[in-house]
């Protein structure tokens, strides 16, 4: 019934079972390596970083943005490099582009 569904919905979320989602997982990731590079970055009061370290940590984000484009754009190369043909998908579309075209001579169009 409809009070049923309430529990068990709500103890459906809070399962270990409970998928997250692939973008879920990257903003979880990113969330968590922003707030840390904040922290560092933002020097709180108490914290002190040696000059070496505070000048390799600001650019991060932008060095981050880089490989992370560099590894999508090689992924994706690599992706297309292995792409695998079709060969009987495209002989099923042969067949059926020959059986439209004849179809459409039978009823009078040319082309």
């Amino acid at each position: 019934g409809a009070g049923r569904s309430g529990p068990v919905r709500f103890s459906r979320l809070l399962s270990p079972q409970a998928a997250m989602t692939k973008l879920g997982q990257w903003l979880c990731g990113l969330a968590l390596l922003g707030s840390a590079w904040a922290t560092l970055a933002l020097a709180p009061p108490g914290l002190q970083l040696p000059a070496p370290y505070r000048q390799a940590l600001l650019p991060l984000p932008v060095y981050l943005l880089v490989a992370f484009g560099c590894y999508s754009l090689a992924t994706v190369g690599y992706r297309l490099a292995t792409f695998n043909d079709c060969e009987e998908a495209a002989a099923e579309l042969q067949e059926d582009i020959s059986a439209a075209r004849a179809d459409l001579r039978r009823r009078g169009l040319r082309f």
